[in-house]
């Protein structure tokens, strides 16, 4: 099992990609705790101690993924838990923003559901994934 005990903190608003990430991630291991963004998010993140941090960039009511990162990063803490992003952007502008903003990664939905588990568990051991998924030509 790729992610055995380890803890995921998923922002993210669409329920069916909820079940996706659960499903991919507990069937290898993992505990996975949501939320979509609020008052209370950092209250929920300090209570649950994440070993990661998966983040949508586009959630509801006009938040991004971009502005919630800089957020977290305020809290010291959590400067050494890696944060994913996870986005339907165009990677030729979202990827290379992640990468220089001090993100762990990115991968582009829709996720390979096989490959995923595999993702989070390098970005875990320290390396960083930039996976533009196949609609992604390079230019």
């Amino acid at each position: 099992m790729y992610l055995a005990g380890k803890k995921i903190f998923i922002l993210e608003d669409n329920s069916m990609n909820r079940i996706v990430f659960r499903i991919s991630l507990i069937t290898q291991g993992a505990f996975v705790e949501f939320d979509q963004w609020g008052r209370e998010t950092m209250d929920k993140i300090e209570r649950y101690h994440p070993d990661l941090i998966i983040l949508d960039l586009m959630l509801p009511h006009g938040k991004s993924g971009y502005e919630v990162f800089e957020q977290i990063r305020e809290h010291e803490e959590y400067n050494d838990v890696p944060i994913v992003a996870i986005s339907a952007s165009e990677p030729a502008f979202a990827l290379p923003k992640t990468k220089n903003m001090g993100f762990s990664g990115f991968i582009a939905k829709p996720i390979d559901e096989t490959l995923f588990p595999e993702q989070m568990a390098k970005i875990l051991n320290g390396e960083e994934v930039w996976f533009a998924g196949e609609r992604y030509n390079g230019s």
